[in-house]
């Protein structure tokens, strides 16, 4: 009985089959009711005059009026979508309806039956069964509806038939009867096909939308991710340079989540971009689009015309959302967010090129005001062609012929003797002049360029320091694409074990900056580097934003604090509590300090008497060539020539 009964059963939970059945049936409705009508008007013809008028007229007028009705409710109904509770009560209704429209059509038919001669009795019986094969065609899609209008006509109809007594009504009723089955049969397969199709397409599309997810939208934290982005803003900029349209375009990075990657785990740190990525998302609306480009870095599209206030404002809100501290797993993590706009068409008319001035805005702003927003200028542009002249001379020149060192004395103050010397790297160009090295090394550092020109400047400070004193050490700076990069590693170790020169006497000097750039791998050249015997030192202490976190897991052997602390040691009470805190870590850790940027005597008096003799900077000398350190080591005499600090502790 329950196999019968889900045979007229409207599956209300599958929407979708629904959806499909209810756009079948009202392509076929107008052939359905057309066939009704046709076939009703001539049965109606043929027995007009013979039969009375209410049966020849009255009343299949009424009929054919109650298809045409039909008929204009599910034209109106075609492409109009429905919820699934009007869907199933549709279907159901057509179910109900079917069988009593079916059942008014037999009941006329066969009221004719008793009129007029054998020719029209066969015209009835022809109408009966034509009528039924084509109704149960036109609604095999609604199985529900055919097997109900079976019921109603075909089951009636073949009784009269039989009970007729006449052998050839009697054959025909069981002709028809016997067709039915198969109708019935092939109907049931054909639902049965006609649904699976459906339940088919549905799935090939639910698979569709989920690969079309997967390739667009980042897993972690469900943002759009680094496809969507660019196709987004390539056909911005495909409108921007056809309609005058305005945009903006940003990059984001986030400060301070290498180290907790570092510190915690890769687990916590993609807790830390799941909760980054939900604030992110809250600023997400019809105008401004976000998505995660890769890593720690996001993208933003802001499709609107707005002036750099605005724009300021927007990037600072973002920033500002990152500020507040991240609980995750039991920690809290404190990071926050630079990001760099850029706007269209003013920066740029590609996607390619908006993206890479809004990712320089955004190394701008990580270098000069980091946790702010900063728009692309005409400054920066005009910065861009400056570097890129640079990377293009240092690509040209002769790096051994005009690449050099200036050498820094490193003193102690308590004792008066000359530690060593700090190499420094110069380069003058015959057209560029004297460039920065801060400049020139951290355009090497965008390119393949580093990792030789630290192999020509190493060489020339072994060579130099070959020709000094034994016990003096040499600190030579390696920059963070060295550290991550062990070809260049081992050719430095190579190097080092080529010279003459004790790799005690050595000293490598590395950033909080580089240590965050990869730290496994950091850690495994310094490791490299410390069993050939040289000596590790974390310079510009103090700069970054974790380097205590780095302290107790590095192996160091030397903390130099940065300069930017001594600056006011003199005024500010801060900052001299500041350096004392830092003196005190290495002597608790047994490490040796050393401290940068001395320029006076006040400073470096004040210095020592907070517990640290070993200093640097231009009170004692100015970086000087390897042309007159050989004269500056034979003529040093730090107690004749100064007033020595004797240092406190």
């Amino acid at each position: 009985m329950n196999a019968i009964a889900n045979l007229f059963r409207i599956d209300a939970e599958n929407r979708e089959l629904m959806e499909a059945q209810l756009a079948a049936f009202s392509r076929q409705v107008p052939l359905l009711y057309f066939i009704l009508s046709v076939n009703s008007v001539a049965l109606a013809f043929t027995h007009y005059g013979v039969a009375p008028i209410s049966l020849t007229v009255v009343l299949p007028g009424l009929l054919v009026g109650a298809c045409a009705i039909r008929c204009l409710i599910w034209l109106r109904r075609r492409g109009r979508a429905v919820e699934p509770k009007e869907a199933a009560r549709t279907l159901r209704t057509t179910v109900v309806l079917g069988g009593i429209l079916g059942f008014a059509f037999l009941s006329w038919a066969l009221s004719l039956f008793p009129y007029g001669d054998t020719a029209r009795h066969d015209h009835v019986l022809f109408f009966v069964g034509i009528t039924v094969v084509s109704c149960i065609f036109c609604l095999m899609h609604v199985r529900p509806a055919a097997l109900m209008l079976t019921g109603m006509v075909v089951a009636p109809f073949v009784i009269f038939l039989i009970a007729s007594g006449d052998t050839v009504q009697i054959a025909i009723g069981l002709n028809l009867l016997l067709v039915t089955f198969a109708m019935v049969y092939i109907l049931t397969i054909c639902s049965r096909q006609f649904a699976a199709m459906v339940n088919g397409e549905v799935e090939t599309r639910r698979l569709s939308n989920e690969n079309f997810r997967l390739a667009n939208v980042d897993s972690l934290t469900n943002l759009p991710n680094r496809r969507q982005f660019f196709h987004r803003l390539t056909l911005l900029a495909e409108q921007a340079r056809t309609e005058n349209r305005r945009f903006v375009v940003g990059v984001l990075d986030l400060d301070g989540f290498k180290a907790v990657n570092d510190l915690y785990g890769h687990g916590v740190g993609d807790r830390v971009l799941q909760a980054a990525g939900q604030r992110l998302m809250s600023f997400s609306d019809d105008t401004h689009f976000i998505a995660r480009l890769g890593g720690d870095e996001f993208g933003i599209i802001i499709d609107a015309d707005l002036d750099s206030e605005t724009i300021l404002a927007a990037g600072t809100r973002v920033c500002s959302a990152l500020d507040a501290p991240f609980s995750v797993a039991g920690i809290v993590a404190q990071i926050g967010g630079s990001v760099g706009f850029a706007l269209a068409p003013d920066a740029g008319t590609t996607a390619e090129l908006l993206y890479e001035r809004a990712d320089y805005a955004l190394y701008h702003a990580k270098a000069k005001c980091r946790g702010q927003p900063v728009i692309f200028s005409h400054e920066h542009e005009v910065e861009i062609r400056r570097l890129s002249t640079i990377e293009h001379t240092l690509r040209t020149i002769n790096l051994e012929a005009e690449l050099s060192l200036h050498f820094q004395p490193i003193v102690n103050v308590g004792t008066g003797r000359l530690i060593g010397f700090e190499a420094l790297a110069r380069w003058h160009n015959s057209e560029l002049g004297n460039v920065p090295p801060d400049v020139f090394i951290a355009v090497a550092e965008r390119t393949e360029l580093i990792g030789t020109i630290t192999q020509v400047l190493l060489r020339k400070a072994l060579v130099a320091a070959r020709s000094w004193p034994e016990d003096l050490i040499l600190s030579f700076n390696l920059s963070m694409c060295d550290l991550v990069s062990h070809a260049t590693i081992l050719r430095i170790v190579s190097m080092i074990r080529g010279s003459d020169i004790n790799p005690h006497r050595i000293i490598v000097e590395v950033t909080e900056t580089a240590l965050m750039q990869d730290y496994e791998q950091v850690q495994d050249s310094l490791r490299i580097l410390r069993a050939l015997g040289l000596k590790v030192a974390l310079d510009d202490f103090g700069s970054g934003q974790s380097s205590l976190s780095y302290v107790h897991q590095l192996s160091l052997d030397k903390i130099k604090i940065d300069r930017g602390f001594i600056r006011n040691i003199a005024t500010q009470e801060n900052a001299r509590n500041i350096v004392k805190t830092v003196i005190d870590l290495c002597r608790n850790l047994k490490f040796e300090c050393v401290v940068e940027g001395v320029e006076t005597a006040e400073q470096a008096e004040i210095i020592g008497l907070l517990g640290c003799s070993t200093m640097q900077g231009y009170f004692f000398a100015k970086p000087m060539p390897q042309s007159e350190v050989e004269a500056f080591i034979a003529n040093h005499c730090l107690q004749d020539n100064r007033r020595p600090v004797a240092a406190a502790g």
